[in-house]
């Protein structure tokens, strides 16, 4: 792919997190000149230095970028935790200069064939699933992007036979100029990332964006259920195949009772039994119906996609079932980073539920996530930023059983109280973990770590 004759180039990677170092050494690899800068003026430079080792050795600037070094530089990347509307970014935009993520980079790099998948939840889970599948039917596949294996690292040994499988959020895809899968997916758009996105036209555009370089060659797989995805499907540029799980469609894959069946210009036949997955909930019925039209697309047999199907597992944080303790059945979700996710989260659960929410606040709105409860969540225990307004709006609702609690580990102490016998503990909490965690992985380790500490009754 094009790599705008990037030898000799000048680069300044913006952000040392695990995308920037991926993207320094993609840029080594191709003969540019990149230089690492970091704004944040507590970062060692020694730290850096680390993460760049063995044998890479490039200018490090942390703090404040000097002009004289601003005004040398030819290209940017953007880590995608960097939002692109700031004063900093204009500055080069306004001179003309190239904003790309490590998206964009990675995919001017390197070879062979591209799935895309994107969507305010499932992501993850789908891309796992697909990475898996094509790994069952090609030799060369490499699982990238948000999943948190960096795309530019894998890009530099692509060949004509490699297949990359990348899971990309909303803020890789801000940066993206070229960027063009073969096959895309949109599991669904939901409000979430709006104090970055600031209006949800801002975070669907970012999302479509996934499939704006395809041609109707390729394919772009879509929620019908979804009303962002639905009218996206109306004027996408590549072939759209949809899925549904709550009507049954002329064409695409659906959900009708307890199956999956897939239409071709009106005549179904069924695919598989949901039964037969380990997977739980409507959201990973709907994450594996993208999963098989994705992997169908790229020429997958059914009989190899559906194999894969049926012996995957949950990705760990998405509705995980932990262990059960003393008759209650403890679920990490703690992917649940948002209400629409969190709402998935709750609707898996048939069972009385203790329910851990709460965390940092990204300017969401919980009703949707209370109405979801629908008499199954026995006791609401909240923490973090979020707690007095999710247990505002909760009571707004009618539900009357809050508790507050000061850490997550005296949350976890009240969840154990609470629940008996035949009841459930779900942690899944409409919130991103900032604040009280690094990320979500962590809160969801401490939550298994404690679960997996408590003993049985006598």
């Amino acid at each position: 792919m094009d790599t705008w004759d990037l030898e000799g180039k000048k680069v300044l990677v913006v952000g040392s997190g695990i995308s920037g170092i991926g993207a320094v050494k993609a840029l080594v690899h191709v003969g540019a000149v990149p230089i690492l800068y970091d704004a944040n003026e507590n970062l060692r430079q020694e730290e850096v230095e680390a993460k760049l080792l063995p044998a890479i050795q490039v200018r490090i600037l942390i703090g404040v970028l000097p002009r004289e070094v601003a005004e040398t530089v030819e290209l940017v990347i953007l880590s995608p935790g960097v939002p692109t509307d700031t004063e900093f970014v204009d500055s080069f935009r306004t001179r003309g200069i190239r904003i790309w993520g490590e998206v964009e980079l990675a995919y001017r790099i390197g070879k062979g064939r591209v799935i895309g998948i994107t969507g305010t939840n499932g992501k993850t889970t789908t891309t796992s699933l697909v990475g898996e599948i094509m790994a069952a039917y090609c030799e060369d596949v490499d699982v990238v992007g948000n999943i948190g294996n960096p795309y530019t690292l894998t890009a530099l040994d692509a060949t004509e036979d490699t297949v990359t499988v990348a899971e990309i959020s909303s803020f890789q895809l801000e940066t993206v100029e070229t960027f063009c899968p073969d096959v895309s997916a949109i599991l669904n758009i939901t409000p979430d990332h709006l104090n970055r996105h600031h209006t949800m036209e801002n975070y669907a555009a970012a999302k479509e964006a996934i499939a704006g370089e395809q041609t109707k060659d390729q394919v772009c797989v879509l929620n019908y259920e979804n009303s962002f995805t639905r009218s996206f499907g109306e004027r996408c540029p590549a072939r759209v195949v949809w899925f549904s799980s709550g009507r049954k469609l002329k064409d695409g894959y659906y959900q009708e009772g307890e199956e999956i069946y897939q239409a071709t210009e009106g005549k179904s036949v069924p695919v598989m039994n949901i039964h037969d997955m380990n997977l739980v909930g409507t959201c990973n019925v709907e994450n594996v119906m993208a999963a098989i039209a994705v992997t169908q697309a790229m020429g997958v047999p059914m009989k190899t996609i559906l194999e894969v199907v049926k012996r995957f597992k949950a990705v760990e944080h998405r509705i995980e079932f932990v262990a059960t303790r003393n008759g209650v059945d403890y679920y990490n979700d703690s992917k649940g980073t948002n209400p629409d996710a969190a709402i998935q989260g709750i609707r898996a659960m048939s069972k009385p539920t203790v329910l851990i929410g709460g965390g940092y606040d990204k300017q969401s709105v919980y009703d949707e996530w209370i109405e979801a409860f629908e008499g199954k969540v026995k006791c609401l225990v909240l923490i973090g930023q979020t707690r007095e307004k999710i247990a505002a709006c909760a009571r707004s609702h009618g539900v009357s059983n809050i508790i507050m609690a000061d850490s997550f580990e005296e949350a976890f102490a009240v969840c154990v109280r609470e629940a008996v016998k035949g009841d459930a503990v779900l942690l899944s909490p409409a919130c991103a973990s900032w604040g009280m965690f690094p990320n979500y992985e962590v809160r969801g380790r401490l939550f298994k770590e404690l679960v997996n500490q408590l003993e049985e009754s006598k």
